[in-house]
C-alpha cells in the first residue's frame, strides 16, 4: 500500500479527522443477526450465507438475552438482519417482543423468501406491527440482479416487491416504510444516493408498477464472498485503492459501529455487521464481555472500536453504513 493515503492504516485515517482512538456515542440501534440460514447464495454476500447454513441460528436462549438487553440499553430501532431472518424460528417473537418494549423494527429482507411457503402471509403481518421493510435489490434491471443473485431472481423479486405493495408498504406511510437496498454489481463505489432514488422510483414505477419509500446504498466490502469475488478477477488491489483515495473524513462521525452494536447468532457482540463476518468480536476488558448474556451497557460504551483495513469501505465517498450514504 506504498504510496496510499495514511500508509493503508485505517486508524491513521480516523486520527487525522480527530478520532484517536475511534469510541461509541450513543447505542441508537441494536442489531441482530439471527443466523445464516437463507434460501438463496448469492455471488457478493458479505454474510456467506446460504441454504446449507442450518446449524449458524440463533436460538431462544439468546434471543432473550437480547430482549433483556434491549431493556436496558438506549436503543430505538431494533434492527434483525441474516442470512434471511424470516427463516429463523424465533424470528417473529423477537418482533413481537421488540415491538411491545416501543423499538421501530428493521426486517432486512431479500425479497425472494417471501414467496416461500412458509413467509408468504408475511407482507401483512409485519404492516400489521409498523415494521420497516429493507429489501435488498442489486439493480432495477433485470439483467443486473440476476448476474448478481441467480437467473429468475429479478422476477421474483418483483412479485414480492408487488405483495409488499399490496400490504400498504411503499406508499408513504411511515409505519408501513419500504425501503430498496443496492450494492453496486462491480468493483465501484455506489453512485450518487438521492439521484439514484428518483431514478429507480421512476423506472420501477413506469416499468414495473411497483413503488417504495426510500433508497440506500452501500458499498461492497470486501469481505467473504466479495473478497473472493474481487480476487478471482485480480481485483482486490485496485479496489483497495478505490476505497483508501477516496477517503472522506468527514464520514467518521457518522459510521455505523460508532451507533451500533451487532448481535452475532451465537450472542457474541462485535462493532458492526461487517466485524461479525470477519469474527473480529467486541474489545475485552475486565468489565466488559463480548457476548450478550453478559450484556453490561456503560463499559461497552467506553470501549475501543476494533478495526481494520475493510473500515475504508464505510468512509469513503461519501460513506456507507446499513442506514446507506453518511454525507
Amino acid at each position: 500500500m506504498a504510496g496510499l493515503p495514511f500508509g493503508g492504516d485505517f486508524d491513521a485515517a480516523t486520527a487525522s479527522a480527530g478520532y484517536q482512538p475511534l469510541r461509541p456515542s450513543t447505542l441508537d440501534i441494536f442489531q441482530i443477526n439471527i443466523g445464516k440460514l437463507c434460501n438463496m447464495t448469492c455471488r457478493h454476500c458479505h454474510v456467506d450465507a446460504g441454504p446449507d447454513r442450518i446449524k449458524e441460528n440463533m436460538d431462544r436462549e439468546i434471543v432473550e438475552a437480547c430482549l433483556a438487553a434491549l431493556r436496558q440499553s438506549t436503543a430505538h430501532t431494533v434492527d434483525i438482519t441474516g442470512g434471511a431472518p424470516e427463516l429463523n424460528p424465533h424470528f417473529r417473537y423477537l418482533v413481537d417482543e421488540c415491538v411491545k418494549m416501543g423499538k421501530h423494527v428493521i426486517d432486512r429482507c431479500n425479497l425472494t423468501v417471501l414467496l416461500t411457503e412458509r413467509c408468504r402471509d408475511l407482507p401483512a403481518w409485519l404492516a400489521e406491527r409498523g415494521v420497516e421493510v429493507v429489501c435488498s435489490l442489486p439493480h432495477y434491471r433485470k439483467r443486473n440482479t440476476d448476474a448478481q443473485r441467480g437467473d429468475g431472481t429479478y422476477e421474483r423479486s418483483l412479485d414480492a416487491l408487488r405483495r409488499l405493495n399490496a400490504a400498504g408498504y411503499g406508499q408513504g406511510v411511515p409505519a408501513r416504510r419500504l425501503t430498496l437496498m443496492v450494492n453496486p454489481v462491480g468493483a465501484y463505489l455506489p453512485g450518487d444516493q438521492c439521484a439514484m432514488e428518483r431514478e429507480w422510483k421512476e423506472a420501477l414505477l413506469r416499468n414495473h408498477c411497483v413503488a417504495f419509500d426510500r433508497l440506500i446504498a452501500l458499498a461492497n466490502m470486501p469481505i467473504a464472498r466479495y473478497l473472493e469475488w474481487l480476487i478471482e478477477r485480480d481485483q482486490l488491489a485496485e479496489y483497495m485503492e478505490v476505497l483508501l483515495r477516496a477517503f472522506n473524513p468527514s464520514t467518521v462521525a457518522g459510521v455505523m459501529c460508532r451507533n451500533t452494536l451487532s448481535v452475532g447468532w451465537d450472542g457474541r457482540l462485535y462493532d458492526c455487521d461487517f466485524n461479525q463476518m470477519l469474527e473480529l468480536s467486541c474489545e475485552m476488558t475486565d468489565a466488559v464481555s463480548p457476548d450478550i448474556r453478559h450484556f453490561n451497557v456503560l463499559p461497552l460504551q467506553s470501549r475501543r472500536i476494533v478495526t481494520g483495513r475493510h473500515c475504508f469501505g464505510c468512509t469513503a465517498g461519501a460513506g456507507s453504513s446499513c442506514g446507506g450514504a453518511i454525507e
